[in-house]
């Protein structure tokens, strides 16, 4: 009864809040009706909830090699212990037996601690390894370096705990504390302790380097440290150019061909093969020219129409850039997330699993197409899991003459009666959000359930960048902008919502779900936390904000959306279903282009590339019924077995 009473509590806290005054509001956003092709009420307008923010690439680096900073050491791991053996016999150097028995064992979460210095970050799963990420942060664009690290270690949460931390506040010897290490080179000669570069070159565990600086690793071209990296790697770094001629457009990888978005630049590392025996090349970037393949430039140092963009040699795998930007459903970046497998979880039982969600489903939503689906669904044998949003709204009237309305789950005793006909058919309820929708404002489009932002604030604006031109009501040729937390945000009033929603569910008769999925991926930090205290999974994408890592406040204009190929434990804390292949969208709304069932379908054959990739995409009712069973159909004849959202690996 107490634990009813405070839910009660939460409900009236959160319907009481006084909504944003009618007068701030543009008029036409006040007045405006709905088109005279008339939607459900509650039908998802366009906000695309796979439009998130992507990361931009770092700085184009300069032409020709890349040069050493002032001031560099290099490192003498290699030298050290074999002085003039590599160089003279070109061969693998052998590391003395005391070096062995320091690394020879991988080390996992459970029968280590790692040392980590007063700048790191911990978070993730109680899995059977542990990964250490480490950054760039110098330079004026170090921000982007703890994004890229937040992307990183996500992907590492999937395999067990993680730890990131800017690479100059590495603490000696601390590389061996952990199964794999992680660094993302992205700030051009950033000061890499000499102690990390040397416990690279000594441990036997593995190594991801992706990008720049992978030259302070050999030292200057023909040097003994240079000599000494060739001989074990078969590669030499100091010769290596970045191809600032060809800007590949796609990459290849476990015979997949993944895209790679033209703004990432030409800025690929092509690494410099001197013993082929020794280097596995393990993805290759495709040279093009309108589509067409061409020969790759000679800086490139490479024949034909592609070069490598990722290899692995001994225990060091090299990726030629940063893999996190601009990413999206095809990107090389799925192609990245499989590289951790080798490294992490080399015996990892490999698996392609398929997820369906229904979405947006609320009191108003016909319940004939639900069971309609549901009949369907359980007739492939293919389990399922249905967004309910408990609560609708429209505080405006935009759907019903200008009249507010309101409906909650209770008060829809027909749809209830489908919801639990659903669970019977193998269907998974979850919560998605209290009411889908923030106030009586158009966030950003009419302050109706499941057409609007329920935690972050969105307008409409006439171009895609700034300076914005915000504009009610919302136009198809508008560009949707994400502007950041909503006024009075807080982790109370997240959490006050998220306890109104479960309530609704309950006084339904349908008891309290428990999974959540964020209204169209957004929220801020502090949202999060709100939310994570009642829901310990969340089944969606979401966003990262700059500061997370280096403890400084959040800044809201400088955040990533990111997706995931397989389940993960989240820098958040939080464990993530993922869905990674998006929705149908049959034409192109808000600047967001069309996404076919075809279209679905080849992203799941992308994942295919992935140990244990996950084919997750979410459909509306709304949409045609044989749209469903194509894609359904699709996935299924890729291979995929189709799961509950709770039976995943990792």
């Amino acid at each position: 009864m107490r634990h009813y009473r405070a839910l009660a509590a939460a409900v009236a806290a959160v319907t009481l809040a006084a909504p944003l005054a009618t007068a701030n509001m543009p008029a036409s956003a006040a007045q405006k009706q709905p088109p005279a092709a008339a939607r459900q009420p509650g039908h998802r307008l366009s906000v695309s909830q796979v439009d998130t923010p992507s990361l931009p690439a770092p700085p184009l680096p300069g032409h020709g090699r890349p040069v050493q900073r002032s001031g560099y050491r290099p490192p003498t791991g290699l030298v050290r212990r074999h002085p003039g053996t590599a160089a003279a016999t070109g061969g693998v150097p052998a590391f003395p037996a005391v070096a062995l028995a320091k690394t020879a064992s991988p080390v996992t979460a459970a029968s280590a601690v790692a040392a980590v210095p007063a700048r790191g970050v911990t978070w993730g799963s109680s899995g059977s390894a542990s990964t250490l990420v480490v950054y760039d942060s110098t330079n004026s664009y170090g921000w982007l370096g703890e994004l890229y690290a937040i992307a990183a270690g996500n992907l590492a949460g999937h395999f067990g705990k993680v730890t990131a931390e800017p690479v100059v506040s590495y603490v000696p010897g601390q590389l061996s504390n952990y199964t794999a290490t992680i660094y993302i080179g992205s700030t051009y000669n950033e000061p890499i302790p000499t102690a990390f570069l040397n416990d690279v070159l000594a441990t036997t565990q593995p190594v991801i380097w992706a990008a720049d600086n992978v030259w302070q690793l050999s030292g200057a071209e023909g040097s003994p440290a240079d000599q000494a990296f060739k001989a074990k790697y078969g590669w030499d770094p100091s010769n290596s150019y970045f191809d600032t001629t060809d800007n590949p457009l796609t990459m290849s990888y476990k015979g997949q061909t993944f895209s790679r978005n033209a703004n990432s630049g030409a800025q690929v590392l092509a690494p410099s093969i001197t013993n082929p025996a020794a280097v596995t090349v393990l993805a290759q970037a495709n040279c093009t020219n309108g589509g067409t393949p061409v020969n790759c430039a000679p800086i490139a140092q490479t024949t034909g129409t592609s070069f490598p963009w990722a290899i692995r040699s001994a225990n060091l795998t090299y990726v030629g850039e940063v893999p996190f930007s601009y990413m999206s459903e095809s990107d090389r970046y799925v192609a990245f997330s499989d590289l951790l497998f080798p490294a992490l979880a080399p015996s990892a039982t490999p698996s392609h699993l398929g997820l369906v969600r229904l979405e947006d489903v609320n009191p108003t939503t016909d319940p004939a197409i639900l069971m309609q689906i549901a009949d369907y669904l359980s007739s492939q044998n293919v389990p399922f899991s249905v967004n309910v949003i408990p609560q609708y709204t429209d505080p405006n009237g935009f759907y019903n003459g200008g009249m507010p309305r309101t409906v909650t789950l209770a008060q829809a005793p027909s749809l209830v009666a489908a919801l639990k006909y659903v669970q019977s058919k193998g269907g998974t309820l979850i919560d998605e959000g209290y009411t889908h929708q923030y106030s009586n404002v158009a966030n950003p489009y009419d302050g109706v359930s499941g057409d609007d932002a329920e935690f972050y604030r969105a307008r409409c604006a006439t171009t895609p960048t700034p300076p914005y031109t915000f504009e009610a009501p919302c136009q198809n040729s508008d560009s949707v902008i994400w502007t950041g937390p909503l006024p009075g945000d807080s982790s109370g009033w997240a959490t006050g919502r998220a306890l109104a929603g479960s309530l609704v569910f309950t006084l339904a008769g349908l008891g309290t779900p428990k999974i959540w999925v964020t209204p169209h991926y957004f929220a801020s930090a502090a949202d999060y936390a709100g939310i994570d205290s009642i829901f310990k999974i969340r089944y969606e994408r979401e966003i990262f904000a700059s500061g997370q890592l280096g403890g400084q406040p959040l800044n809201y204009s400088r955040i990533f959306g990111q997706f995931f190929p397989y389940q993960v434990h989240d820098a958040y804390g939080e464990q993530i279903i993922p869905e990674n292949l998006g929705d149908y969208e049959p034409v192109s709304v808000n600047n967001n282009p069309p996404r076919l069932p075809a279209d679905l379908v080849h992203n799941a054959q992308l994942n295919l590339a992935v140990t244990q990739g996950v084919a997750s995409f979410f459909f509306d009712p709304n949409e045609p019924f044989s749209v469903l069973q194509q894609v359904v159909t699709g996935i299924k004849a890729l291979g995929y077995t189709f799961t509950s959202p709770t039976s995943l690996p990792g």
